[in-house]
């Protein structure tokens, strides 16, 4: 989620920072399920980082994608001291973008397991993902063999219209504040993505957290 615009303040609507219940949990699983993602519910980040490795069979190739959820819970750091995994971003690190980028952008286009998080899951069970660059959109849509979410419970919206609201009033700002400290840049709602139903069995597993984690 351009240029340097430095008069640009935005104020994110802090209501969409809520938890969901727990109905409305249930509700949002059942639509998912419904709609061919597999979704369980953890109580907390412990117990869903555990659901992540017990989805991750040993030795799989692994590439987490860029996201503040992954990052509260450690994932990435502890895929990395585990060293059972194949990871990604291990070969992204060792590589040239000058002379590289476009083995580069294969790799993180197609990996066998991509974990990362979305910024809006609707109790009809739609999901919406909104990106900057899109890195992440194209393996999330078909290029990955497996897909994994960790979604906070405040995630949770009515529908489309609110999960739109929630991206454009909530999870924007906060990663433009974000982004604006870390590399001295401001973010952007750029592409979004849009997955009302997965055809393939088994191929997108949710894991609902009754926490707040990321945007």
């Amino acid at each position: 989620m351009q240029g340097i615009n430095t008069t640009r303040t935005l104020t994110p609507s802090w209501v969409f920072a809520e938890l969901a219940s727990d109905a409305e949990i249930e509700r949002a699983a059942q639509a998912l399920e419904a709609h061919g993602i597999h979704t369980l519910i953890a109580e907390n980040g412990e117990e869903a980082e555990q659901m992540v490795f017990d989805l991750l069979p040993e030795g799989a190739e692994v590439f987490t994608a860029s996201s503040q959820t992954l990052e509260q819970l450690n994932i990435p750091a502890d895929l990395e001291r585990s060293e059972q995994y194949d990871l990604v971003r291990a070969k992204l690190k060792k590589m040239d973008p000058k002379t590289q980028n476009r083995e580069m952008v294969k790799l993180g286009a197609t990996p066998e397991y991509i974990i990362g998080s979305v910024h809006a899951v609707t109790e009809e069970g739609q999901v919406l993902v909104a990106s900057n660059t899109g890195s992440q959109l194209g393996p999330y849509s078909a290029g990955a063999e497996k897909v994994i979410w960790v979604v906070g419970a405040q995630k949770i919206v009515r529908d489309f219209n609110e999960g739109m609201q929630r991206i454009e009033e909530y999870a924007y700002p906060r990663e433009d504040e974000r982004l604006l400290r870390a590399m001295g840049t401001y973010s952007g709602i750029n592409k979004i993505l849009m997955v009302n139903k997965e055809v393939k069995p088994g191929r997108i597993t949710m894991i609902i957290v009754k926490e707040e984690l990321g945007f």
